[in-house]
């Protein structure tokens, strides 16, 4: 019944901008914290941010602060990430899941590219 669909990844250049959407059904979704994840090719999958139930609170991992922007749109069901200034050692799958450690069935994520 949980399902998250990942959208809006893309192929860019360094310096480009790529907005990420993540539709979530099937769960209390305006009561949980939820986080964007990223895993590239042979590496393991790593947090990018977090953003509270409401909205009020977000965290990123230190390699994008300053260049992407968490939200959330409960009535919607709807979680985003902004991605400014894009560089090549961001390109990856990104998913979307609750923030607890306690993590629903992964999505197929959505493949963002930076190449130069």
């Amino acid at each position: 019944e949980v399902q998250f669909v990942e959208s809006g990844g893309g192929l860019v250049h360094p310096g480009g901008s790529l907005r990420l959407s993540c539709a979530a059904s099937g769960f209390a979704f305006g009561v949980y914290d939820m986080a964007w994840y990223r895993q590239a090719p042979g590496q393991v999958r790593e947090l990018v941010s977090s953003i509270s139930n409401n909205g009020a609170r977000t965290t990123y991992v230190d390699s994008v602060k300053g260049r992407f922007t968490t939200s959330r749109d409960n009535g919607k069901k709807m979680l985003y990430l902004q991605m400014n200034s894009l560089k090549p050692e961001d390109t990856a799958v990104y998913y979307c899941n609750r923030a607890s450690a306690v993590k629903y069935m992964w999505g197929q994520g959505t493949q963002v590219t930076v190449f130069s």
